[in-house]
C-alpha cells in the first residue's frame, strides 16, 4: 500500500468538489493500492490540519474554512511547512498575471511536491517555467482539468494516441458560450435573453465577460499548444473573438443550411471564433457540453466529448491526474 500525503490549496467550488470525491473514493483508491490522506485543505481564511486525514464531513458544509481552521497559515507558507507529497491547486484563476495558484505551483514543485491542478492562469502565463521546475525537482505537474473539464482530451494525447502525430485540435471548450449558442439557436431568443437566463441557472457569471469574449477558449488553447504541441506562445498570440456579436437570425439562417455556430478554439491556428460546424458533425453538440476534434496522422480524427464544468466533474479530472501519477511510479519502480 502505498501511503501519500496530499494538501489542497483553494476551497472554492472546486475545491469542496475535490474533498467530496477523495472522501467518496477512499476504498477504490486504497483497492489501487493508494492510501490518500488529506492532511490539510487552506484558504485564504487559514488551513484545516489533520494528520490522519481531513474529516469531510466536518468542512463541506462550510463555505470558508474560518471557523474551522486551526492554523492560520496561508498560500505558500502552508504549501512550504505542510508535509505532503501532492499539492491540488484549485484556486481562482487570473490569465493576466497567474497570481496567486503560480506562487503556490511553484513553492510546491521546488519543495518536491507533485502539482495537480484546475487552474489555467498559471499554465497560460508559465506553462514553461512550470515544466522545467517539476523535471528539475524530480515531480509531476498534472493539468488535465484545465482544458475540458471531464474530457479526456490531454491525457489521451499523452498516452493512448502516443506515437500519432497530432496534427490539431479543434473543439468547443467553453459550455457557457455553448450553452447560449444552443438556447439562441433552438427558441430564437436574442443574446442578451440567453445570457440572463444562462446567469439565473448558475452557468454564467455575474460578469460573464471572460467566458462570452472567448478569454477563457483561448486560456485552454494555449495551455494545449504550449503542451502537447510544443509550442511556446502566450495569450496575445491568440487571435480571439467572442460570441457577443451572434444573432439569432445568423443561427437561424445556419440552421437552414444545415450548420450550428459554435465557438470554436484551434490549434495550432492559435484562433477563437464563432464558426459554422456541420450538424451532423461530433463535435456539434448542444447544452454545457465541450467537444474536440484531434486531428492525427495514423488513428484519424477522434473525437471527445464531455461535461466542461461543475464541481464534481473537475473533481473527476484532478483525481484522474493523481491516480496516474501514482501508476507511473509504480511502473518506474517496477522496471
Amino acid at each position: 500500500m502505498r501511503d501519500v500525503r496530499v494538501s489542497l490549496v483553494g476551497f472554492g467550488v472546486v475545491g469542496h468538489g475535490v474533498v467530496d470525491v477523495l472522501s467518496r473514493k477512499k476504498k477504490l483508491l486504497r483497492d489501487m493500492g493508494l492510501n490518500l490522506k488529506l492532511v490539510s485543505v487552506t484558504d485564504h481564511t487559514g488551513t484545516v490540519l489533520a494528520e490522519d486525514g481531513v474529516d469531510a464531513e466536518k468542512i463541506l458544509g462550510e463555505r470558508t474554512l474560518a471557523n474551522v481552521a486551526s492554523s492560520g497559515m496561508k498560500g505558500k507558507e502552508a504549501i512550504s511547512a505542510i508535509d505532503s507529497d501532492l499539492m491540488i491547486e484549485v484556486t481562482p484563476t487570473n490569465i493576466v498575471h497567474g497570481q496567486p495558484g503560480l506562487g503556490h505551483m511553484e513553492a510546491a514543485l521546488s519543495g518536491g511536491k507533485h502539482v495537480v491542478t484546475s487552474n489555467k492562469g498559471p499554465l497560460v502565463v508559465s506553462y514553461g517555467k512550470l515544466k522545467k521546475l517539476a523535471e528539475d525537482n524530480g515531480v509531476m505537474l498534472k493539468f488535465e482539468a484545465t482544458v475540458g473539464g471531464t474530457m479526456p482530451l490531454i491525457s489521451l494525447v499523452e498516452r493512448t494516441l502516443v506515437g500519432n502525430t497530432i496534427n490539431g485540435i479543434r473543439g468547443i471548450f467553453n459550455g457557457t458560450c455553448n450553452y447560449i449558442l444552443t438556447r439562441m439557436a433552438e427558441e430564437g431568443i436574442p443574446y442578451t435573453h440567453a445570457l440572463s437566463e444562462a446567469q439565473d441557472l448558475g452557468i454564467a457569471e455575474a460578469d460573464p465577460s471572460y467566458d462570452v469574449e472567448g478569454v477563457d477558449t483561448a486560456g485552454k488553447v494555449v495551455i494545449l499548444a504550449n503542451s502537447l504541441f510544443g509550442m511556446d506562445v502566450k495569450y496575445s498570440d491568440v487571435d480571439v473573438t467572442g460570441i457577443t456579436g451572434v444573432t439569432p437570425e445568423a443561427l437561424a439562417l445556419a440552421k437552414k443550411r444545415g450548420y450550428a455556430i459554435k465557438l470554436i478554439g484551434d490549434v495550432p491556428a492559435l484562433t477563437v471564433r464563432p464558426m459554422l460546424v456541420p450538424l451532423g458533425s461530433p463535435i456539434a453538440v448542444s447544452g454545457t457540453l465541450n467537444s474536440a476534434a484531434i486531428y492525427t496522422d495514423l488513428s484519424g480524427t477522434i473525437t471527445v466529448t464531455g461535461l466542461g464544468a461543475g464541481s464534481i466533474e473537475t473533481a473527476s479530472a484532478i483525481l484522474t491526474d493523481i491516480i496516474s501519477i501514482y501508476r507511473t511510479k509504480l511502473i518506474d519502480a517496477i522496471f
